[in-house]
């Protein structure tokens, strides 16, 4: 193989958003190919192929839905040994991690987590990944080959490239001991929101709203402008709102093409989720808050005067 392997999560026989925007970022950095396991696996090949992906090995076998990560460590395994890649890139998530982990010991190879970016190429890659809550970034260089990267979700923008990938039908190859931890059940997250991560505009709230109560005026504003909310980990943390609103480090990264922050300080382990976002509006009585250095429009003044005018603003004009 030698070259680039995406580990390509599906669900519904749909690419996930993570597997596009690392086949967008991977093409940047040699030849790509995916690997697409589980139901569904087939009709997703043609979208992999659309973002870069050179040939999509699949298998569709059920198992890799109904156990838990070891059947597809075994087929990824049983793959790497006979078409080796230099780098294998995973998106940071549930699966990805418990696949990653796994495949990094099966392999006896380091794993480098939590990237934000990746460079490199002929081999030779480097990871870029935040500490102290976002305020530093390390590069770690991969020694070994091949080269496991766990990648934050919306690190980078998914864009096609109008190819089209080989389908390649790779075997199974689960072994028996690893139909021990078997799913038993999934629950989707039921919302009237738009999912945050996906959302084109996303209204936030922190601190600076003074008391859970004060929430309410960041949904509503989100919800007149077609968005989505989200929230500082100070605030999940205090209760105010569930952790699937929460934006950052320990969070969700978001990239929409607006983002309000509203009562939101700036600290880094914030700005790291959402400073991709294309245009940044804060507000915040402070007039001194570092939020205000990272936006392209900031508003001094109190949020919980300023929401509901805005909300008022949005939803007149869109009644006009």
């Amino acid at each position: 193989m030698a070259g680039i392997l995406v580990y390509a999560e599906v669900a519904d026989a749909r690419p996930a958003a993570i597997a596009l925007e690392l086949l967008s970022k991977a093409r940047e950095l040699g030849q790509v190919d995916a690997v697409a396991l589980g139901p569904g696996a087939r009709e997703a090949a043609a979208q992999l192929g659309a973002y870069g992906a050179r040939r999509v090995f699949l298998n569709d076998d059920p198992a890799f839905a109904e156990y838990l990560a070891e059947p597809a460590t075994d087929c990824m395994a049983a793959l790497i040994e006979r078409e080796p890649p230099d780098l294998i890139l995973f998106g940071f998530t549930s699966d990805g991690r418990e696949v990653a982990g796994r495949l990094g010991a099966r392999l006896d190879v380091g794993v480098i987590s939590n990237a934000l970016d990746i460079s490199g190429a002929s081999g030779s890659y480097e990871a870029q990944v935040p500490y102290f809550g976002g305020a530093r970034v390390a590069n770690y260089r991969a020694n070994n080959r091949p080269a496991i990267v766990l990648v934050r979700p919306k690190s980078f923008e998914a864009s096609e490239s109008g190819g089209q990938a080989q389908m390649v039908e790779i075997e199974a190859a689960i072994a028996e001991r690893s139909r021990r931890a078997r799913i038993s059940e999934r629950h989707d997250e039921v919302s009237d929101q738009v999912k945050l991560e996906d959302a084109r505009i996303v209204v936030a709230g922190g601190r600076g709203l003074g008391g859970p109560e004060n929430f309410a005026l960041v949904e509503g504003l989100a919800s007149a402008l077609g968005g989505a909310a989200g929230a500082t980990r100070a605030i999940v943390d205090a209760g105010w709102v569930p952790y699937s609103f929460q934006i950052g480090q320990t969070g969700k990264t978001v990239r929409p093409g607006v983002y309000i922050a509203a009562g939101i300080s700036g600290a880094m382990q914030h700005t790291v989720g959402m400073k991709g976002a294309k245009v940044i509006v804060a507000i915040n009585k402070d007039a001194h808050a570092p939020i205000l250095k990272l936006a392209d429009l900031g508003v001094v003044g109190d949020v919980t005067k300023i929401l509901p005018k805005l909300t008022e603003a949005v939803k007149a004009k869109r009644a006009s």
